[in-house]
C-alpha cells in the first residue's frame, strides 16, 4: 500500500512521516512537498519525494498517483484555503482514501476557523472518494509564542474568560494520523480528537511559570481591549482581531469538548499541557 502525506516537511507532516517510518517501509512513503530542497532528508530514508503546491491542480494530480491513501493536511494560507481545498480535492478523485485534518466541530461550530473547514469537509463528503476526517482541536505548541511574552511581563494576557482548551501536542495528533492512515476499519469516519483534559488560562499561566521558574499571573480582558493591546505590541489590525476572536471562541466554549478518541486511537494518554510545552521549547 502506498500512503501519501501533503505538506511532509511541515510541523505536523514531518511528524507523521516520522511515525509511518515506525510500522511502514519508506519505499512504500510518498512525501508531497512545495520545496523539495526541504525534503532531502526524506529522500534519503528512500522516501519518494514529489513536488506539490495546493494552488497546482495538475502538479497535484501528477504527485497523487497510484495513491492507496492520503494524508490531505489543511493549508495554513488564509484567505486561500477554499481554493487551494478544492484543488487537493479534485486531484484526490483517483485515491483510495482521504484522510483529512479539519477543525472541531467543523460544519457547526462557530470557530472562527470554521467556515474554510466546513467547505472542505462538504465537499469531500459530497465526493465519490472515501474518506476519514480528523477533526483536531487545538495545538499545544500554538502556546510557544506565550513563553517569551510572559518571561518579559510576567502576565498571560487573554480574553479566553474562563473558556477551557482541550489541546495536544502535534506528536499526539500525528500518531493518530499515522493509525487511521495505515490500519482498516476508518473509512467514513469522522474523529473528534483532542486531548484528555481541557485546561483553563490560569492553568496555562500556572505551566508556563513552572517552564519560566518565575510567577505568572492570568489577565482576563475583553476581545476590544485585547486588540488594542496587540496592536500596542505591535500587531497588525487583522492579525489582532483574529487572535482576539479565537480567545472569545474559546471562552464560549469552542474547543473545551473532551471526547477521548484521539488517546483511543493512539493508545496511551494524550500529552499533558506542561509536558507538550517543555518538549516543544526544548
Amino acid at each position: 500500500m502506498t500512503v501519501a502525506v501533503t505538506r511532509a516537511t511541515g510541523k505536523l507532516g514531518a511528524l507523521v512521516i516520522r511515525e509511518l517510518l515506525h510500522t511502514t517501509d519508506p519505499g512504500s512513503i510518498v512525501a508531497v512537498v512545495r520545496d523539495p530542497a526541504k525534503a532531502g532528508d526524506l529522500t534519503a530514508r528512500g522516501i519518494r519525494v514529489r513536488q506539490a503546491a495546493y494552488s497546482n491542480p495538475q502538479a497535484l494530480r501528477d504527485a497523487f498517483d497510484g495513491v492507496d491513501a492520503l494524508l490531505f493536511v489543511s493549508s495554513s494560507e488564509a484567505g486561500q484555503r477554499v481554493e487551494q481545498h478544492r484543488n487537493v480535492m479534485d486531484a484526490a478523485a483517483g485515491v483510495g482514501r482521504v484522510v483529512h485534518t479539519s477543525a472541531p466541530r467543523a460544519t457547526t461550530s462557530t470557530l472562527v476557523l470554521a467556515p474554510d473547514h466546513k467547505f472542505t469537509e462538504e465537499y469531500l463528503t459530497a465526493s465519490d472518494v472515501p474518506f476519514t476526517i480528523l477533526r483536531n482541536n487545538w495545538y499545544t505548541e500554538n502556546y510557544l509564542g506565550q513563553i517569551e511574552t510572559v518571561r518579559q511581563t510576567g502576565t498571560l494576557v487573554a480574553a479566553a474568560g474562563e473558556g477551557r482548551v482541550a489541546s495536544a501536542s502535534r506528536a499526539d495528533f500525528a500518531a493518530a494520523a499515522a493509525v487511521v492512515l495505515t490500519q482498516a476499519g476508518h473509512e467514513g469516519r469522522v474523529y473528534e480528537l483532542g486531548g484528555d483534559h481541557a485546561w483553563d488560562f490560569t492553568e496555562l499561566a500556572a505551566a508556563l511559570s513552572e517552564i519560566i521558574d518565575a510567577p505568572v499571573g492570568y489577565r482576563p480582558v475583553d476581545a476590544p481591549t485585547l486588540v488594542e493591546i496587540l496592536q500596542q505590541a505591535g500587531l497588525d489590525a487583522g492579525t489582532a482581531a483574529f487572535v482576539a476572536q479565537l480567545d472569545d471562541d474559546i471562552a464560549h466554549g469552542a474547543l473545551a469538548e473532551v471526547t477521548g478518541e484521539l488517546s483511543k486511537l493512539i493508545g496511551r494518554p494524550t500529552t499533558p499541557l506542561l509536558d507538550g510545552l517543555r518538549n516543544a521549547a526544548g
